[in-house]
C-alpha cells in the first residue's frame, strides 16, 4: 500500500515519512513547505489530484497549526480560520473525488468549544463522517521541529536550555497535559490504516500516552538534560486550553500502545535536534 501523507514536512509527518523510510514503507510526501504547487488552500490543485491517483491511503495530517504560542496569537485571527476552513473544504473534496479511504487528524482541543482551532477540528470531523473516513484525535504529539515560530512546548523548552540556560515559561505550569512521542503516534496511524475496514466509525480513537504530566514537570525533565538551566515560571495561566482536562477514550488500546516514555522521549528529540 502506498500512502499520500498531506503535510510531510509537519512535526507528525516528518515522524511519519520517518517511520516509513526506516520500515520500507511506500509513500508519498505533500506540504506547502516542499513547494509552492502543494499548497492545499487551491482549488482543484493539479499536484493534489496526481498524488491522489498514485496513492491507496490518504493520512491527511496537513493543518495550519502551532504550540500555545503560535494558537494564542493566531487562532482568532480571520487568515487562520480561513487557511484551515479553505485547506479542508478543498481537500475533502478532492478525497471524495478520488474515493481513497483516509485518516484525518483532529485533536483533544476538538473537545473545547471555546477554542477557534478545536472547532476547525469539529468541522473536519463533520466531514470524515459524511465521507467514511477514520477520525483519530491527538493529544499533545511531540517530535522533531524546524519550524519554530509553531514550535510546542517540548521543542521550545530545549532550545531555550540550549542556547540560553534558562526555560522562560508563558504560563505557571500548573497545567497538565498527555504527551505522545511522534513515533508512536506514527506507528499508530499506520496500525490503523492496516485494520481501516474493520474499525468502527462509532468509537472515539484518542491517540494518547494515558499518563498526564504538568508543564512544569516537562521543564524541569528537559533542564535535567542542559546542566544549570534555571526554570522561570510566569504568573500566567494557560489561555489556549484553559487548563480544560478531559480523559482521552481508551478504545485506542484495541489497537495500539505507546511505547516511548515522556523522559526518554525527550532526550531523544534534543539529541535528534542535534543539540546534546
Amino acid at each position: 500500500m502506498k500512502y499520500l501523507i498531506l503535510g510531510s514536512s509537519g512535526q507528525i509527518g516528518t515522524a511519519l515519512t520517518q517511520w516509513c523510510d526506516n520500515n520500507e514503507i511506500a509513500y508519498e510526501g505533500f506540504d506547502i513547505a516542499r513547494a509552492q504547487e502543494e499548497d492545499l488552500r487551491v482549488e482543484q490543485n493539479p499536484r493534489l489530484l496526481e498524488a491522489l491517483s498514485n496513492a491507496d491511503f490518504v493520512m491527511f495530517l496537513a493543518y495550519d497549526v502551532g504550540g500555545s504560542r503560535y494558537l494564542s496569537g493566531k487562532q482568532n485571527q480571520l487568515e487562520f480560520i480561513s487557511n484551515n476552513a479553505r485547506l479542508m473544504e478543498y481537500t475533502f473534496q478532492a478525497i471524495h473525488d478520488s474515493g481513497k479511504p483516509f485518516i484525518f487528524i483532529s485533536s483533544q482541543m476538538a473537545n473545547l468549544s471555546f477554542s477557534p482551532y478545536g472547532a476547525l477540528k469539529v468541522v473536519g470531523e463533520h466531514y470524515t463522517r459524511a465521507l467514511g473516513g477514520i477520525i483519530v484525535k491527538l493529544w499533545n504529539v511531540y517530535g522533531v521541529e524546524t519550524d519554530m515560530e509553531k514550535s510546542h512546548v517540548i521543542t521550545d523548552f530545549i532550545h531555550k536550555a540550549k542556547d540560553t540556560r534558562c526555560i522562560d515559561m508563558i504560563t505557571d505550569g500548573s497545567e497538565s497535559r498527555q504527551f505522545l512521542h511522534a513515533e508512536d503516534c506514527s506507528r499508530c496511524l499506520l496500525t490503523l490504516a492496516e485494520q481501516y475496514e474493520s474499525i468502527p466509525r462509532d468509537q472515539e480513537l484518542h491517540i494518547a500516552s494515558g499518563s498526564w504530566n504538568t508543564i512544569l514537570e516537562v521543564a524541569e525533565l528537559v533542564a535535567s538534560l542542559f546542566p544549570g538551566t534555571t526554570i522561570q515560571p510566569a504568573e500566567a495561566k494557560d489561555e489556549v486550553q484553559q487548563d480544560a482536562r478531559i480523559d482521552p477514550d481508551p478504545f485506542i488500546q484495541k489497537y495500539w500502545t505507546p511505547t516511548i516514555q515522556l523522559e526518554a522521549g525527550i532526550h531523544r528529540v534534543a539529541n535528534d535536534m542535534g543539540l546534546l
